[in-house]
């Protein structure tokens, strides 16, 4: 005697035909597009850790590498669509020559531009917070303003001094020239021998910084943003 045992795929057949079809995602050109920001779109820009130059930092550092923010500020001020750009800091500095270059590019972006310190804007990132056109440290944020110093073996010459005199003279140029601080002031502050124990400088929290004429005012991220699309409104 044979037993009929209906066929299981074709069980399976007509159980996925009574099923209605899952729907497909839809492509993303008929997706609508975001809504564009009527205050102005904005750009941001992490500097973080150190701000690695010529020379590779070890794999266990937090670091920044201007090689690859270069483009991204090169990008930003090509590109159309951004109307201004956001610095957030957050560093212990780094390489002086890449510094330089980032704050350069900053200051001459030719859209407007705000930074703002959180944590820390030392050595280096001083010209680096001040190149934007307005600039904003976090009421617990430090900036500490030191000598321009290198590790490693150098050469006991007079000629060695003037190079390190030459770069110092780069860095507060730099400072003086887009902050209100002077260059006397700036001299004393990163000579001053009585505030660190084992270094020469001066470490300056949130208000100091601004009392001293290198950060325009303290505030926070919503600050910041808010005096940026101030700046795009007025076009500046």
């Amino acid at each position: 005697m044979e037993i009929y045992a209906p066929n299981q795929e074709n069980e399976n057949e007509e159980e996925n035909e009574q099923q209605p079809p899952a729907p497909q995602p839809q492509p993303e050109a008929l997706m609508p597009p975001p809504k564009p920001n009527p205050r102005g779109t904005i750009q941001f820009l992490t500097i973080i850790g150190q701000v690695e130059g010529h020379i590779l930092l070890p794999p266990t550092n937090k670091a920044t590498k201007y090689e690859h923010v270069i483009p991204q500020l090169v990008a930003c001020a090509e590109n159309t669509d951004v109307d201004g750009l956001l610095v957030l800091l957050n560093t212990m500095g780094g390489d002086v020559e890449a510094g330089l270059a980032l704050a350069e590019l900053i200051a001459h972006l030719g859209k407007p531009s705000v930074s703002l310190v959180l944590g820390g804007g030392h050595s280096i990132g001083v010209p680096l917070a001040v190149s934007a056109q307005y600039s904003f440290i976090a009421p617990s944020a430090t900036m500490t303003i030191h000598p321009v110093r290198m590790n490693g073996t150098l050469v006991g010459a007079p000629q060695t001094y003037e190079y390190f005199n030459k770069t110092q003279e780069r860095v507060q140029d730099f400072i003086t020239a887009h902050s209100e601080i002077n260059q006397d002031r700036l001299n004393s502050l990163m000579m001053d021998t009585q505030t660190m124990a084992q270094d020469v400088g001066t470490i300056l929290i949130g208000e100091d910084a601004v009392r001293e004429g290198i950060i325009n005012a303290v505030g926070g991220l919503h600050d910041a943003m808010e005096k940026l699309y101030e700046l795009i409104g007025k076009g500046e």
